[in-house]
């Protein structure tokens, strides 16, 4: 039974479905639109996902149920995840389908030192509370016998197709021109930064390994760089030179977000660009014998915009 549903096609999203037909599996990715990822051998579903019934009917005979969703809109999460995060539950549970949960770094919160899957999910923020629900609901489900359930937490990505979804990538752009780069927080700080198609390797790895489900993983990552030195990097690897940085932080990040909806959503995790954010990730690459993609590799796919 090689068949499987990809709830989502953002970057994670289409980099596991690429992965799943590249070897021969039978893949379908469901999305609100149904728009096409453009991938081979890949069918496409125009689905609400957050409908029970609707998501039960397509996950049957199913493997596994990905949750590749991503609501762009930090300020809808609290009405749009629950409802979505409930029916991907029912789903797997409903069909017997392992659930296999593209999570993130949020639900920790503020940690002092390398992050590390045994840390509490101790968030202090409404969104980094509402994932560490959304996984405390399937660990709950998972360790009650209804469901088989994994999650895979990756730092903030780089990598082929991110775009607006990464803290780099969104300014790579404008920096390939020449421009002034404005990014967020400290820009003189390590930080991990992971690549999407490591997340996908990870999350197909640990739905398939039995006694990989019922806890979190960390995706396997490079050693961490500054922001600064992340974007100089990527572009690099094309060819341009470095571009000046500016901060976006205190009373500037402040006054933004009081006029930005998105800023001042952002600006609850502006924690995670004032200190070391650094992910400890050893386990995975031990469990899955996954090596992170090499870090030039990483800039030249963040690079194609």
């Amino acid at each position: 039974m090689d068949r499987h549903l990809v709830v989502g096609a953002g970057p994670v999203g289409r980099q596991v479905a690429a992965l799943l037909a590249a070897r021969g599996s039978h893949v379908t990715v469901a999305t609100r639109s149904g728009r096409s990822t453009g991938i081979d051998g890949v069918e496409h579903l125009t689905l609400d996902a957050a409908d029970p019934d609707a998501l039960g009917r397509a996950a049957e005979h199913t493997a596994v149920l990905y949750n590749c969703a991503n609501p762009t809109d930090y300020t809808q999460w609290d009405a749009v995840w629950p409802p979505l995060a409930a029916s991907l539950l029912a789903a797997a549970e409903r069909t017997g389908a392992v659930y296999a949960i593209t999570g993130n770094l949020y639900p920790y919160g503020p940690v002092d030192g390398p992050l590390t899957e045994d840390l509490p999910d101790a968030a202090t923020d409404h969104k980094g509370r509402l994932r560490a629900r959304m996984w405390a609901d399937a660990r709950a489900a998972h360790e009650a016998g209804r469901l088989r359930a994994v999650e895979v937490r990756g730092s903030d990505y780089m990598g082929p197709g991110v775009g607006q979804n990464g803290h780099v990538s969104r300014v790579v752009p404008a920096a390939l021109r020449g421009r002034r780069a404005y990014m967020m927080g400290r820009t003189d700080l390590p930080h991990t930064f992971t690549d999407v198609r490591d997340v996908a390797r990870t999350l197909v790895a640990a739905a398939e390994d039995p006694e990989a489900h019922g806890r979190t993983w960390h995706v396997p990552s490079n050693p961490p760089v500054t922001q600064r030195q992340a974007l100089t990097d990527v572009l690099a690897t094309v060819g341009r030179p470095p571009v000046p940085v500016s901060s976006l932080r205190g009373p500037a990040w402040a006054a933004a977000a009081a006029v930005s909806p998105m800023l001042r959503e952002l600006r609850q995790l502006s924690y995670q660009w004032e200190a070391p954010y650094v992910l400890d990730s050893r386990a995975a690459q031990e469990r899955f014998g996954i090596a992170p993609t090499p870090w030039e590799e990483v800039c030249r796919g963040t690079a194609e915009v």
